[in-house]
């Protein structure tokens, strides 16, 4: 076999281990740093709330759809170890280990321990905006190896973003979807619709 078919086989191999996260690379050598986000949406529900929908897949009890995304590793009482699994392209599946400390009720901070990169440190943000809640993001990422490692970086700040967008675009919508359950006013709605239903009250499909 040529040198050359093996050191592309090798390199092959490392960037299919690095975009996994299941190999991370971290020489400390020309370390250099960019943003991740900042990502903000406002919810339409209370800060306890949406800390415990963002809470719970870690220290509450786990559905089997969360489980295959989230499995914790290790638990205390405000910071668990856990691992996260991200479908890519393909049947490819990426996975981080990074530690998640929570501060009730305004912080949540998320570390990296294994990843595609060697660094990147995040904080999600809740403040009380007149009953609702601001949800902002923020993080930093940092690659080695100068211009090479920025390029990778890059590249994976976009996915990177982009998943964190759809994760708070899903505690959102749960947030929403509780608050509405545990308003005052829903129990009230339920059994007026039931009591319709019940005595002869027009439904859309009546003709």
């Amino acid at each position: 076999m040529r040198p050359i078919s093996v050191l592309l086989g090798v390199m092959a191999a490392l960037y299919r281990g690095m975009v996994r996260g299941a190999l991370t690379i971290d020489l400390g050598i020309g370390r250099r740093h960019r943003d991740l986000g900042p990502l903000s949406v406002t919810i339409e529900a209370s800060r306890d709330v949406v800390f415990d929908v963002i809470e719970t897949p870690y220290l509450g009890r786990q559905t089997r759809a969360v489980a295959e995304k989230i499995q914790v590793l290790e638990m205390g009482a405000d910071m668990v170890l856990a691992a996260h699994r991200t479908p890519l392209r393909g049947r490819r599946v990426a996975t981080t280990v990074e530690t998640v400390r929570f501060s009730r009720p305004e912080r949540i901070d998320f570390r990296l321990v294994r990843g595609p990169v060697p660094h990147v440190v995040e904080e999600f943000v809740l403040t009380d905006v007149g009953g609702e809640t601001r949800l902002d993001y923020h993080g930093e990422m940092g690659t080695d190896l100068w211009w090479l490692g920025a390029l990778w970086g890059a590249r994976v700040a976009r996915v990177w973003d982009h998943v964190v967008a759809e994760s708070l675009e899903a505690i959102k919508t749960e947030s929403q979807r509780r608050a509405r359950i545990t308003s005052p006013g829903a129990a009230t709605s339920e059994r007026h619709r039931a009591d319709e239903g019940s005595t002869g009250g027009r439904r859309v499909d009546d003709p």
